[in-house]
């Protein structure tokens, strides 16, 4: 992740913070390692299904509702689920397989959604042809990153809506 990066995150991550009026709690730590390959592989799925949905959202427009806000939620129904399942801390007493929480693989997500706002806040700095669609996507990626944050963080509901209150005031 690139300084500019870092500081994107950091700073959401200090907004949310001081709106809760308390500390971060971070994931519990990858208790078993994790291989590059497989680590890359995860993130590499992650990133596909931003695209895919990002791509659809583009072609239909379905959550882009004649409301005051669209449901960024429902935008990246699929990554979403892929982040809680990285961040799954229990499971079920007959699962098959322990849960292992991959939040190394959410802060790789992060970095690149990050990476991503700033590619489309300097491609916006030019005056594109294609200028709206630029700034629709800059604002679905500028909000997955608060939700995927939610997320990483373990929120509560009446935590997120405070936050989204707090947002919209």
């Amino acid at each position: 992740m690139n300084d500019r990066a870092a500081t994107l995150i950091d700073g959401r991550r200090e907004r949310i913070a001081r709106t809760l009026g308390r500390t971060l709690q971070n994931p519990p730590a990858d208790e078993s390692p994790l291989a590059d390959d497989a680590r890359r592989h995860l993130v590499e799925e992650a990133q596909d299904l931003y695209w895919n949905e990002l791509e659809w959202e583009h072609l239909t427009e379905e959550e882009a509702t004649d409301q005051s806000e669209p449901l960024f939620e429902m935008m990246f129904p699929g990554l979403l689920a892929f982040v809680r399942g990285l961040l799954l801390t229990e499971t079920m007493p007959d699962a098959l397989a322990p849960a292992e929480p991959r939040p190394l693989v959410v802060r790789d997500l992060l970095a690149f959604l990050a990476d991503r706002v700033l590619e489309l806040e300097e491609e916006l700095s030019g005056e594109p042809e294609e200028a709206a669609r630029l700034r629709a996507e800059l604002e679905m990626t500028d909000r997955l990153i608060d939700l995927v944050l939610y997320r990483y963080h373990g929120l509560h509901q009446q935590q997120i809506e405070q936050l989204e209150a707090a947002r919209a005031g």
